[in-house]
């Protein structure tokens, strides 16, 4: 019997176990989307194929499995292209599906085509490839995701040409793959396990930094069994929230915190044991927040170990694979007793409550620390929290915790605002029972608020904050503390009705003005029941301190300030 590249794509996943997709209709798609109800695949359609992208990376981080999204070529392809290049650097395991003009109409100016889309997703995904038969859309669509979820997790991209999407094959030619999957977990070498053990009976104040590693090898539980063992504080930048609850005794905190540890007046940690955690802005750059220590690094990519700093010992292996070794291997070795020194580092996660004690502000409306600290604690405890923007996400990230590994989902390497509302979307469909927070500031906000009606069609009840000071606030931070208020440009915005917008979309909308104020206010939007958005006034003056942390010294005379990089040396 003839089937059709659509219902062979709609096949393929399903058999690989996908049940949600997430996609904008274009025409070059409707033999695959009309071929996924019958399949058990539920399609989530956003208002912009950028969002689509960003739920499927954020549906893979929240379940540590795969994302899927598909959309139409030309511009669905270029929309997306942001989702694309986010995941890539954030090394999420999403398949990205497109959709292109006939293959037999090369060169002939075709409608949404003209021109090469592999060339150009070729640079921000593991591997993308162009599918030229319908028989073999099964086989490719296997082998995409094995490129995508095994070794370092990334995205990956197959174009589909309509003739390819609509063609038929006879399907007793097409060859399903038995397996769309492969369970390939590199364990460490026996030497490289006693070695990290070896050099971390030495420490005096030693720390476990985790990363996305942790969080994709699905290695919660065996992380948490390797640092009671050894009775060991653990630290979580980046995308590894949850992977230790963050209520647990040695859960540690973020960047920040660890960061603090100089600051409390405690002794930087002297051996370091990095989990799945690449080196970079997410660890602190270039300088060290560790001098001197002595650097275990555990990583799937060679390439990883030693991007920045020396390390003492390589351990090359999948993360769960490493922490199990890890944890049998110190199971016949005495440890030093370093519950001093666990609470010293666990105590760093809270130093920044001694910073703000005052609420006032020199406009009056609430002061941006505490009233993300009302926002959180109005929150129920299982609540995903989605950070977007810049300033008013890492006042949020003050408080927000999570006791599930992708129970907080924030920004990347990338920097690219505008994720929240995608990000929510994905999040929903990986949790459903799970309420989800968008904190955003009013910047941010600009970027996808139409999603407020996908949210609404698809019965989520999301509900965002957004900070409105009128102003991109690191922005101006920024360029007032460099040029002072001759430098304010492009850097100040309106004080506009975003709550409005989502009641114009079906959902519930109102403005608060005082931080007493907001615990009501968090429990009208959750008894909503719909899409509702809190349009949150907030002092436009109070700098976040990883503004300033980003500037480094503004009064240097021999150096070149930049912002968010180190000052160019004259």
């Amino acid at each position: 019997m003839p089937i059709n590249g659509g219902q062979l794509l709609a096949k393929a996943l399903a058999d690989a176990g996908t049940t949600e997709v997430f996609t904008l209709h274009g025409g070059h798609l409707d033999s695959f989307l009309i071929a996924c109800g019958d399949e058990g695949i539920r399609l989530t359609d956003t208002r912009h194929e950028s969002s689509a992208g960003h739920a499927a990376d954020a549906y893979a981080r929240t379940t540590g499995g795969l994302g899927v999204c598909v959309v139409t070529s030309g511009p669905g392809f270029t929309n997306v292209y942001t989702a694309i290049a986010n995941s890539y650097l954030d090394r999420t395991p999403v398949l990205f599906v497109v959709g292109a003009p006939p293959l037999r109409e090369t060169e002939t100016n075709p409608l949404q085509g003209g021109f090469d889309q592999i060339a150009a997703a070729t640079p921000v995904t593991k591997w993308s490839h162009r599918i030229t038969d319908p028989a073999r859309v099964p086989e490719l669509v296997s082998l995409a995701i094995r490129k995508a979820t095994t070794g370092i997790p990334g995205p990956v991209l197959l174009e589909v040409p309509i003739d390819v999407m609509f063609g038929e094959a006879d399907e007793d030619a097409v060859r399903y793959p038995s397996a769309y999957t492969v369970d390939a977990r590199p364990a460490p070498a026996a030497s490289a396990v006693s070695a990290a053990l070896d050099l971390l009976q030495t420490a005096s104040n030693p720390v476990m930094i985790i990363g996305g590693g942790v969080t994709f090898a699905k290695a919660s539980d065996a992380l948490v069994a390797f640092a009671e063992a050894v009775n060991i504080p653990v630290f979580y930048p980046g995308k590894s929230d949850g992977a230790i609850p963050a209520g647990h005794r040695l859960a540690s905190g973020g960047l920040l915190a660890l960061g603090s540890l100089p600051a409390m007046g405690a002794p930087t940690p002297d051996v370091v044991l990095i989990v799945g955690a690449r080196a970079g802005m997410f660890t602190g750059g270039r300088p060290s927040l560790y001098p001197g220590a002595q650097l275990i690094q555990v990583d799937i990519d060679a390439s990883e170990i030693g991007r920045m700093h020396d390390v003492a010992v390589p351990v090359l292996a999948d993360c769960r694979e490493a922490l199990l070794a890890l944890t049998a291997g110190a199971a016949d070795r005495a440890w030093p007793d370093w519950s001093d020194w666990v609470r010293t580092a666990t105590s760093a996660k809270d130093v920044h409550r001694a910073g703000f004690v005052d609420e006032t502000t020199e406009s009056g409306k609430p002061h941006p620390y505490f009233a993300a600290r009302a926002i959180v604690e109005a929150c129920p405890p299982d609540t995903i929290f989605v950070m977007d923007g810049a300033e008013a996400p890492s006042w949020g990230e003050f408080f927000a915790t999570t006791e599930t590994t992708g129970g907080v989902l924030r920004l990347g390497y990338l920097g690219c605002l505008g994720v929240g509302p995608g990000f929510a979307i994905g999040a929903h469909r990986a949790r459903p029972d799970a309420p989800v927070v968008i904190i955003t500031g009013d910047g941010a906000a600009g970027f996808h608020i139409q999603e407020f009606d996908t949210m609404a069609r698809h019965g989520m009840p999301v509900v965002t904050v957004v900070f409105n000071n009128a102003v991109w606030g690191m922005s101006i931070h920024g360029q007032e503390a460099v040029y002072g208020d001759r430098g304010v440009v492009v850097s100040e915005l309106a004080d506009s009705a975003y709550e409005k917008v989502a009641e114009a979309f079906g959902g519930y909308g109102e403005r608060v003005t005082s931080t007493a104020d907001i615990a009501d206010a968090m429990k009208r939007a959750f008894d909503s029941g719909v899409p509702a958005c809190l349009n949150l006034e907030v002092d436009p003056n109070v700098v976040h301190p990883i503004t300033t942390m980003m500037l480094g010294d503004v009064t240097s005379t021999d150096e070149i300030v930049v912002p968010y990089y180190e000052n160019i040396p004259r």
